[in-house]
């Protein structure tokens, strides 16, 4: 039978544990607390000085600027990060909050097992395994990745770089688009503590597989950094929006097995959709049916995920695969993913195992998963801004409209961002959009100083008051510093 074991942590509070392994990785033996609230979780080789001093600050300091913060408390469900260090039977250990139970299957062949990250970035894993309950959205994905990057941009500001991002160490819910990053307990802090591991398969930087092989202290050797974990947090969002690998292509750089690997993930590196250089393309014959369509990057390219995250997937995997001063940040990711959840609209085809898809505004519109004709007619705003009074310029920035849809603060003042430090007033809708018989309105429900122009006489549209969408239509959303001017185009369908 089982025993309870009692601990004391290093600050002097206590905790219990079931004597009974419930998992084990790479590093760790874990067990559960008698509430199933915590783990904890063992190490099963010694840890030397500094590796107990990293894990000290990782529950003390570094955790404090994770947490203790402003807006700490909204992170708290993106990490599973270790809370206190303890000890038992001469082995260390660190306690940690449990996984949240939206973070294991509910159905399937893998019911009561972990969300792996790995089981729903792959066109493999996801088309043989997995059962439509438990797929989610296009539109989750998009909001998984939202908040991977968030979670990232957050441990980057703290100066930490996670050294180990992968979709092996994110839980991923596609049913509600959460995600929780977890291994926190190996951090890196440059010129401190320097990486456990070089990081997994699929998500190694270029610079550090090309160096692997130099020894500890070579100037030239390449360590986990902010800079490797930007490329992984790149393939990481590439794969949860594409279920497929941006650099396994059909080129083969060698013939032994393991050296084409190093050279493929290393010094070769290609990106599979690159502009001019073909010689990645995949090779369709060596693909499994199981991998398409989504493995098809002509007939799903890259260019999908709309406009502000295709420049960022270029400057990723073009500019920066082989320069990782060039890779966009954890924070520019977040933006973009942001901006482009205002582009998505919901496929006209119930059957689309994807339902939403980045709206493209032209003539021939469709669904890029499914084919399905996109016809509504539909109001977009794009947003311009403000630098001198009188004057505004084109922000790149659009709101496609939807029946019943909410506008936000964020859309209304580009100095409002929609992240943790956002305020509960602004995270209230400030007015909301409606179809009627084929017209379209927009119902202002607190904007004081929204004002129409379209006209010669510029006219003030009152809180409780509605205006008539019409094509080029001028809105100033607001006078306050930071305001917005939306002027309103209809699609072409």
């Amino acid at each position: 039978m089982s025993q309870l074991i009692t601990v004391k942590a290093t600050d002097g509070t206590y905790f219990d544990f079931i004597d009974e392994v419930i998992g084990s990785g790479a590093m760790k033996d874990v067990y559960f607390s008698p509430d199933h609230k915590y783990v904890v979780g063992f190490f099963r080789n010694n840890q030397d000085g500094r590796s107990i001093d990293r894990l000290m600050n990782i529950v003390g300091i570094y955790r404090d600027k994770i947490f203790k913060q402003a807006g700490g408390d909204y992170f708290k469900d993106y990490f599973c990060w270790p809370e206190k260090l303890v000890e038992w039977n001469g082995k260390i250990g660190v306690v940690c909050p449990a996984y949240n139970k939206k973070f294991f299957f509910e159905s399937g062949m893998f019911k009561g097992k972990e969300k792996e990250g790995k089981w729903f970035a792959s066109a493999k894993l996801r088309n043989k395994f997995l059962p439509a309950s438990e797929k989610g959205t296009w539109l989750n994905y998009l909001q998984i990745c939202i908040r991977i990057a968030r979670a990232v941009r957050r441990l980057h500001a703290a100066g930490l770089a996670h050294s180990d991002l992968s979709y092996k160490n994110v839980l991923v819910d596609p049913q509600t688009g959460s995600a929780c990053i977890i291994d926190c307990d190996g951090l890196v802090v440059p010129g401190k503590y320097p990486p456990d591991v070089a990081g997994s398969p699929d998500f190694i930087a270029p610079e550090v597989m090309q160096t692997k092989t130099l020894k500890v202290g070579d100037p030239n050797k390449a360590l986990p950094s902010i800079y490797t974990d930007r490329h992984a947090l790149a393939v990481l969002i590439y794969m949860y929006l594409l279920y497929r690998h941006p650099l396994r292509g059909g080129k083969v750089f060698n013939t032994d097995p393991a050296k084409d690997e190093e050279l493929a993930m290393g010094k070769f590196a290609l990106f599979i959709e690159h502009p001019t250089d073909f010689s990645n393309r995949p090779n369709y014959k060596q693909i499994s049916e199981s991998e398409m369509p989504q493995s098809d990057i002509d007939k799903r390219p890259y260019t999908l995920v709309g406009p502000y995250l295709k420049a960022l997937f270029d400057r990723a995997f073009i500019e920066g695969l082989h320069n990782p001063e060039k890779r966009p940040s954890a924070a520019e990711w977040e933006d973009a993913l942001v901006k482009t959840a205002d582009l998505v609209v919901q496929c006209n085809n119930s059957k689309c195992d994807s339902h939403w898809f980045v709206f493209n505004n032209n003539e021939k519109c469709q669904c890029p998963f499914c084919g399905a004709k996109f016809k509504e007619k539909v109001p977009i705003f794009n947003f311009y801004y403000s630098k001198s009074k009188g004057t505004f310029r084109p922000e790149n920035y659009s709101l496609v409209i939807h029946d019943n849809g909410p506008l936000f603060t964020w859309h209304v003042n580009r100095y409002v961002t929609p992240n943790e430090k956002i305020n509960a007033k602004d995270k209230v809708p400030v007015g909301d959009f409606h179809c009627q018989r084929g017209n379209w309105y927009f119902v202002n429900r607190s904007l004081e100083s929204l004002w129409d122009f379209s006209n010669s006489e510029k006219k003030h549209i009152k809180p409780g008051e509605q205006v008539e969408l019409k094509q080029g239509q001028k809105l100033l959303l607001t006078t306050e510093e930071g305001g917005r001017l939306a002027i309103v185009q209809f699609s072409e369908n």
